[in-house]
């Protein structure tokens, strides 16, 4: 919004020579760290007000869980306020409408796709934690039901990206191109597209997007269960976005590496840096020993608008990369569960290969202490989000 109004009063601010004292407002670069400051600021000093509402509301995780391994380390965790995502969320949107052009459509599908999945997992915390005052025992939605939501905005995202990235003469353009590793988007020193190049239909394309949005949305949700882990790692791979959106929206830098140009979507640098500073915010009530979690309320939207942001600059593969401890989480539980069945199968005896999953409890069971798992955690992660960035010059 400030940004539009900027953009309105431009030829008057010039006309009575005060365009140089706010000209910055048009330089994206300072608009993505100015909402990466802002929804820090609106996190921290508003964290203390909605923790103390959340306790009053009593929404306090009870410390229950079905792992014996689990039940001494969820204890002392027991009572703390969580649906801490609503701070999160609430910054981001505020951030991003303030700083970034709303009249960009991949930004206010981005604002869409946040809400939608804050409000799916708004609702799983709120029936899971008020299941003993309301006397029932549902406790939060179905698996089923929370899938059909995420795979829903899934493919709205899809089929507005594809229909978004048709060029004018209703050609594909490189908002729909299969962006691979190590592969030339543009021939050497030319605006012309490589040769080679795949260019996605629209039900593939749905179907990555699908992918990309439900997939990262549940490995965040999965890695959220330490102190600061699923918080911190966020921040990481924040930062890392904004350079890749900008990189993207930015035609001869996106040329000069080789990786597609998707006009307009540096504007979600804006989107990112608010969510890396709305996570780094969030880390202030969150660190050990947390007052506050986020909840599905959280981790649910931050994992999808990551989802997001990497198809519509596509660099699925890239952000894959940098969320390599997101999904090593989910993959840990997919493998412990799907052992586990096939062992009970074949011998009547279910086996796991983890003490337990995801796998930071397994960790975490092994010896190490808390601290050590989330800040080695994120040092892997601040290494792959290097590992990512650096792979943009290998083409």
């Amino acid at each position: 919004m400030i940004y539009i109004l900027f953009d309105i009063l431009q030829g008057w601010l010039d006309k009575v020579g005060l365009y140089w004292m706010f000209a910055i407002i048009d330089q994206v670069q300072f608009r993505a760290l100015l909402a990466a400051g802002l929804s820090f600021l609106i996190v921290v000093l508003l964290g203390k007000r909605v923790i103390r509402f959340l306790n009053s509301m009593n929404i306090g995780d009870g410390g229950e869980t079905d792992a014996d391994l689990l039940r001494e380390h969820a204890a002392t965790k027991a009572n703390v306020p969580t649906m801490g995502g609503v701070l999160i969320v609430g910054a981001i949107f505020i951030a991003t409408f303030l700083l970034a052009d709303i009249r960009v459509n991949r930004v206010y599908l981005g604002l869409f796709t946040l809400l939608w999945l804050a409000c799916v997992g708004g609702a799983d915390d709120w029936l899971k934690l008020t299941a003993s005052r309301r006397g029932t025992g549902r406790q939060g939605l179905y698996a089923w039901e929370k899938l059909v939501f995420q795979l829903g905005i899934g493919v709205i995202v899809g089929l507005f990206a594809y229909r978004y990235g048709i060029a004018p003469d209703g050609e594909h353009s490189m908002a729909h191109v299969l962006n691979l590793p190590f592969q030339r988007t543009y021939e050497p020193l030319t605006k012309f597209p490589a040769s080679g190049l795949v260019y996605l239909s629209m039900p593939v394309f749905i179907f990555i997007s699908t992918m990309m949005v439900a997939g990262l949305s549940n490995a965040v949700n999965i890695t959220d269960g330490m102190d600061g882990l699923a918080s911190g790692t966020s921040v990481i791979i924040a930062f890392g976005l904004i350079m890749l959106a900008l990189i993207a929206g930015n035609q001869g830098a996106a040329q000069y590496l080789y990786v597609p140009y998707v006009p307009f979507t540096d504007e979600l640098a804006v989107m990112a840096g608010a969510l890396g500073g709305a996570c780094l915010g969030f880390l202030w009530w969150n660190c050990k020993p947390a007052q506050v979690f986020m909840g599905d309320t959280g981790s649910l939207a931050i994992g999808g608008l990551i989802g997001y942001i990497a198809v519509m600059i596509r660099q699925e593969v890239v952000v894959l990369l940098m969320s390599g401890i997101f999904l090593f989480e989910i993959f840990s539980v997919v493998l412990q569960v799907g052992w586990f069945k096939y062992t009970r199968i074949k011998t009547g005896t279910g086996k796991r290969i983890f003490r337990i999953a995801p796998y930071h409890h397994h960790l975490h069971q092994g010896g190490w202490a808390e601290n050590q798992v989330v800040n080695r955690l994120w040092i892997i992660g601040i290494l792959l989000s290097v590992l990512a960035l650096a792979s943009l010059k290998v083409r």
